[in-house]
């Protein structure tokens, strides 16, 4: 049972998830393909070191006790500790979850569209400054912590923008998949931005992986 709840958390997220005999999945965290100080003058070097080692790393540390525990209490046939337990693994492997997509699909280099990517694009906003002020606008209207997404619908092959709240995970709760999400709690920016969030929300467009991002949509295409 707890072999399913955790599969149904992290399908089609290859997220560095190791099975061992103590713990089934196992989250670990993962290292970025560029320095902290990369992404300036976007995103600050002090930003990205305490993002990545304070907050994605606490999500890592939560989720894998909260396995540990789930699992103890699938041995003892604990329902009432297996149900306790949800909200812990949605928080924080969600956690883990958008966090490492969101670390993949940045760059401090200039890259592409796929032809793809751009085209599915065109079909379902218009443009890509309609998209691009269609994610914004989801991102930036979150109320308290969340993530502004685009996603793909696999059942209508349709991409869409839309917001998540808190740490809640984008495949898991909505069914779409997820190709480039906009991390706006205010440990993502306030440093550097403050409380003006839409200032952080537009100038992340500047550091976007597209090569990241159409692999992805490619991904979710072929599944």
């Amino acid at each position: 049972m707890a072999t399913k709840i955790v599969k149904s958390l992290f399908k089609s997220q290859p997220l560095g998830i190791l099975f061992t005999p103590q713990v089934r999945y196992k989250a670990t965290l993962p290292s970025l393909k560029f320095e902290y100080h990369d992404l300036e003058p976007t995103i600050s070097r002090e930003i990205m070191e305490i993002h990545h080692q304070k907050h994605h790393n606490t999500y890592v540390v939560n989720y894998n006790n909260t396995i540990e525990k789930l699992e103890s209490a699938v041995s003892k046939g604990d329902t009432n500790t297996i149900i306790s337990l949800e909200p812990a693994l949605r928080f924080n492997g969600g956690g883990h979850i958008n966090h490492t997509i969101f670390w993949e699909t940045l760059s401090p280099c200039s890259s592409q569209r796929s032809s793809d990517l751009d085209k599915a694009i065109i079909q379902s906003f218009g443009s890509f400054e309609a998209f691009k002020n269609n994610l914004s606008a989801a991102s930036v209207a979150v109320q308290g912590s969340g993530w502004g997404w685009l996603g793909y619908n696999q059942k209508n092959k349709k991409l869409v923008t839309i917001s998540c709240p808190n740490q809640d995970p984008l495949f898991a709760t909505t069914g779409l998949y997820p190709l480039f999400g906009i991390d706006v709690w205010e440990h993502a920016y306030y440093l550097q931005y403050k409380n003006v969030r839409a200032d952080y929300v537009n100038a992340i467009f500047d550091v976007i992986n597209w090569e990241a991002v159409s692999k992805r949509y490619n991904d979710a295409i072929s599944q």
